[in-house]
């Protein structure tokens, strides 16, 4: 778990919202239906930093729901303030560790899309196995994943990139949607972040990585 000062605004919004809107990891495993009160399809987002992008893709989609993991508290603080700011009811959030929520909390085929976007690079070379994206994580999440349902990854760090190319294309559990060695266009139902526009203008490189669960 990471720790960090919350503001008086983040901490107001966690205790006021967390009650209707949190997920308690020990409660173990989360009944869908009851969670969001109707049956809808459920994108979990793992890492969702300060949330802008969590907000803004479920208002634009209403009619699906989606679950928030992030290990950051003011970043928990800050979704939910976010989320009372803009009504936002179709999310629900854990701050928890994802491995831990995944493994106790989550169903199998329960989720109709995963995402990760701009995980961690640890991008020194001797930090590389710390990196999120590895065989076994993404064979877990795609004990997850509903047969035809997504893993959409995306990262500012080419080589990291790669690394998440080369561990997808090598499960034989997935089918890359662009086809082989193909990275994706950003979709829209991707928000363009202000860190992304940035970068844009800087020359950076931003690669999305849209695979397809098939067994």
């Amino acid at each position: 778990m990471r720790s960090g000062r919350m503001t008086a605004g983040q901490q107001r919004a966690f205790d006021e919202n967390w009650e209707r809107w949190g997920l308690d990891a020990d409660a173990g495993r989360l009944d869908l239906q009851q969670a969001f009160q109707r049956k809808a399809p459920v994108t979990l987002e793992i890492g969702f930093g300060m949330g802008q992008s969590l907000v803004q893709m479920a208002k634009s989609d209403p009619a699906r729901d989606f679950i928030g993991i992030e290990v950051h508290k003011p970043g928990v603080g800050r979704l939910l303030h976010s989320m009372a700011d803009e009504q936002v009811h179709n999310i629900r959030v854990y701050c928890h560790d994802a491995v831990e929520v995944l493994r106790e909390c989550i169903d199998n085929s329960a989720l109709d899309r995963v995402q990760v976007f701009f995980p961690d690079p640890w991008h020194k070379k001797r930090h590389n196995k710390r990196r999120l994206i590895q065989p076994a994580f993404v064979d877990q999440l795609a004990d997850k994943i509903a047969d035809g349902g997504e893993l959409h990854l995306a990262t500012d760090w080419e080589h990291y990139a790669e690394q998440m190319m080369e561990v997808l294309t090598a499960s034989p559990r997935y089918s890359n949607r662009s086809g082989a060695g193909q990275y994706a266009p950003r979709p829209d139902s991707r928000p363009l972040t202000k860190f992304e526009q940035r970068g844009e203008r800087l020359g950076h490189g931003v690669w999305d990585l849209i695979f397809v669960k098939v067994c």
